[in-house]
């Protein structure tokens, strides 16, 4: 294997864990309004993920780092041509965490109230736009070889002979980007997500917001299946040529076939679910990249215009370097996230939450907020 490969196999690792991780995160805050009645609740809702969804984001940010460093040809080629939709994510990113961060700043349910639906919201948004990222990967981009000085394209025939003084560009604008495949895509990403969430907390809450969370459940992961096949098989007949991205798939399709299975009131198995859940996101992702594989960008236009593995990687220096530090440091990583996790393992019920935080916007006297701040 060499170092292109095996970065290329990592990427996929991180955005493996990012999806797992953050996927709960994200269907926490799309069931917001739906499994939490009233300020209290919703308060022990979002406490389930407090401790950990800002280290979840650290997966996403390193796995744009390692695609930059690592395939500077890919990073170029996919954040210019598809601009505006990162731009959507990040502004979603930026605001779902700013409603976590600034829920409690303020001593009013009206206050938290507006931030909770800010935070379901963007929660709701970045998995579809993620989604229909994920499945442009899949069907192939609008992308094409221009040569740097002239500006033309370079014929299919001769792209191998052109790349020293030609680049990939994705030609399509945002909404070439949008096409009934991509959506279904989105779709998908979006219904597991909730189905993962709603098992996250089932199994993370007590009382009436865990019973709310398991009757979500069941019907969700039902409609993540159908959803989530349909895309996968509708992807790996038309898209994908890659005879060994059927491994990933069918360990997808019988994961969330369990996940589904032991959300239902008859076998519940709320950790179990979860667990096969998680192995479903991972199966998928895996899906993903094997569809792509020899490319990293695939050419909707001519297949000679992707932008392959070899020709988007650094240098094999660079790739040794990065290598060695992942080596060193990864370890180090994995150990604090199993710590975390480990140390927050508990369920939270609405007794344990207070819902009394916050400055006092209408008394705003040194004396008062210092004694609020002080609370425990």
């Amino acid at each position: 294997m060499t170092l292109s490969i095996l970065w290329f196999v990592l990427i996929a690792v991180l955005w493996t864990v990012y999806l797992i991780l953050e996927g709960f995160d994200f269907g926490v805050g799309m069931l917001l309004p739906f499994v939490a009645k009233g300020d209290r609740e919703r308060t022990q809702t979002v406490r389930t993920i407090g401790p950990h969804w800002d280290g979840n984001e650290v997966w996403l940010l390193t796995a744009g780092g390692a695609t930059f460093a690592a395939f500077p040809e890919w990073y170029a080629t996919m954040f210019s041509g598809m601009y505006l939709a990162l731009f959507l994510i990040l502004v979603c990113l930026i605001i779902r965490v700013m409603a976590l961060e600034w829920r409690s700043k303020v001593a009013t349910e009206k206050w938290r109230h507006a931030w909770d639906w800010a935070h379901t919201i963007s929660a709701w948004l970045v998995p579809i736009l993620l989604g229909v990222a994920f499945a442009n990967f899949v069907q192939g981009m609008r992308i094409e070889v221009v040569d740097v000085a002239t500006g033309t394209v370079i014929d299919p025939t001769l792209v191998n002979q052109s790349l020293a003084t030609a680049t990939h560009q994705l030609t399509g604008g945002f909404f070439s980007l949008l096409t009934p495949y991509t959506i279904l895509g989105g779709l998908a990403v979006m219904a597991v997500c909730l189905a993962h969430g709603a098992q996250f907390l089932a199994l993370k809450t007590t009382g009436e917001v865990r019973d709310r969370a398991n009757a979500i459940a069941a019907p969700a992961t039902i409609a993540a299946t159908v959803l989530a096949a349909a895309w996968l098989v509708w992807g790996q007949f038309a898209y994908t040529t890659n005879v060994l991205a059927w491994i990933p798939l069918v360990v997808a399709a019988l994961a969330i076939i369990a996940s589904t299975a032991l959300s239902q009131a008859s076998l519940r198995r709320e950790g179990w679910s979860f667990v096969a859940s998680s192995v479903a996101i991972a199966g998928a992702v895996a899906w993903v990249f094997a569809s792509m594989a020899p490319a990293v960008q695939k050419s909707s236009i001519n297949p000679a215009y992707s932008l392959t593995i070899d020709q988007a990687s650094s240098t094999p220096s660079t790739l040794t370097v990065m290598t060695i530090v992942t080596v060193c440091l990864l370890p180090i990583v994995l150990v604090y996230v199993f710590w975390s996790y480990w140390m927050f393992r508990a369920r939270v019920g609405a007794e344990d939450v207070e819902t009394q935080t916050g400055l006092l916007l209408k008394k705003i006297r040194v004396g008062e907020n210092q004694q609020r701040s002080q609370r425990p």
